[in-house]
């Protein structure tokens, strides 16, 4: 049975994924904003957890910064707390998938997470 939890205590989830990412990591991250959303947008799969928009900091090259916008991870809130079954679960996952999105980031792909271990 799914979890049911506030938006609060979600983004709390979020807040404390974002604390185990250890800082000085945290410090090289450059131009990007993590938020929670409910879903995912149209067009993406209804299961997702989280997802990575921009531009990896490994792609970014000098004229790069000229009025870019943010680059932005989402957590989603409904898909992760339908697989769920209770809160320490959902904060577990959501940590996972904090540092997934932040690998995106870092320009680590799919592939790479997968070798190690960070599906």
């Amino acid at each position: 049975m799914p979890v049911t939890m506030s938006e609060e205590d979600f983004e709390g989830c979020v807040a404390d994924g974002l604390d185990l990412v250890p800082p000085e990591l945290t410090a090289l991250m450059d131009n990007v904003v993590v938020l929670v959303a409910d879903e995912p947008p149209d067009g993406e799969e209804r299961h997702l957890l989280g997802l990575y928009e921009g531009v990896p900091l490994t792609e970014r090259d000098g004229w790069w910064a000229a009025g870019s916008l943010p680059d932005r991870i989402t957590i989603f809130r409904l898909p992760t707390l339908a697989i769920c079954e209770t809160a320490e679960d959902v904060a577990e996952e959501v940590a996972v998938t904090v540092v997934h999105e932040i690998a995106h980031h870092f320009g680590i792909d799919d592939a790479r997470l997968h070798e190690l271990g960070w599906d």
